[in-house]
């Protein structure tokens, strides 16, 4: 009798140890059911590291791409960094305020500015263009600032007609830290702020919507002065909440020019 216990306890044992060693994989799919793992080997022998470019959630049963979890993993803010840049400012009519201030910033820490204005672009027209990336290659930017969007503001359905030309931007600036100014709004827009702040890393956009700005006769663009102000409020929202932040103090002079500026006109390919 007690040989028959003792047989029917290493059985039952065995079984378990199987079970067990079988919850340390992925569970099959039967008739489009994904079986659930048991969690007893996690339980048993610690948590089971996650697959090669893949993090675990807090959520332990959730594995996401480590690319998705990049962003939340910076701890704002992130450390300055004091070295002295080639900054590349492109975009559109907007930087005829901007950047004569921003050369200022440049000028006063050591910084080595280029600008790139291409008049009445947008998205698309730099999307469609290989500008953006012949001039990367050519002024080697340590650091992007660029300010588009304002040309856009009532494209409809713009999500479906742009993002792949912002996408495209992006894709062009590759690894170079940047930042995007966003337009600076007259009017509601259509999405082109939602748009851009969906394809860039939190610290990377700067939402212009919803700031007081004084006008040029056209309604649209800020007056010089103004502008200026704008640039100042993107300098003092930097340190703390852009991702990649760069020495900026405030300069005495007013404004300065860049090293170089080059200038297109609307209707260049």
């Amino acid at each position: 009798m007690t040989r028959h216990y003792l047989s029917l306890w290493l059985l039952l044992l065995a079984a378990f140890a199987a079970f067990a060693i079988a919850s340390a994989f992925d569970m099959p799919e039967v008739a489009g059911h994904q079986f659930k793992s048991s969690e007893i080997y996690d339980g048993l022998f610690g948590q089971r590291e996650p697959a090669d470019g893949a993090v675990m959630s807090a959520d332990t049963s959730v594995s996401v791409p480590d690319t998705v979890l990049a962003g939340d993993r910076v701890v704002f803010p992130v450390p300055c960094d004091t070295a002295a840049q080639t900054i590349m400012l492109f975009g559109d009519s907007m930087l005829e305020g901007l950047g004569p201030r921003l050369a200022a910033y440049a000028e006063h820490n050591g910084h080595t500015l280029y600008t790139v204005m291409w008049y009445s672009s947008t998205s698309e027209v730099w999307g469609r263009s290989d500008k953006l990336k012949s001039y990367i290659e050519r002024i080697k930017p340590t650091y992007i600032i660029l300010c588009l969007g304002a040309n856009e503001l009532i494209v409809s359905d713009i999500a479906r007609k742009r993002e792949k030309y912002v996408r495209k931007i992006l894709a062009d600036i590759d690894t170079v830290p940047y930042l995007w100014i966003g337009p600076p709004n007259w009017r509601r827009d259509t999405g082109i702020n939602d748009l851009i702040a969906a394809n860039t890393p939190k610290g990377t956009f700067f939402l212009s919507d919803g700031m007081h700005f004084e006008r040029s006769k056209d309604g649209a663009h800020p007056t010089r002065s103004s502008a200026s102000e704008w640039l100042d409020s993107v300098m003092r929202w930097m340190p703390a909440n852009a991702l990649h932040p760069i020495r900026m103090d405030v300069p005495e002079r007013a404004t300065a020019r860049a090293a170089r500026i080059y200038v297109h006109q609307p209707d260049e390919k």
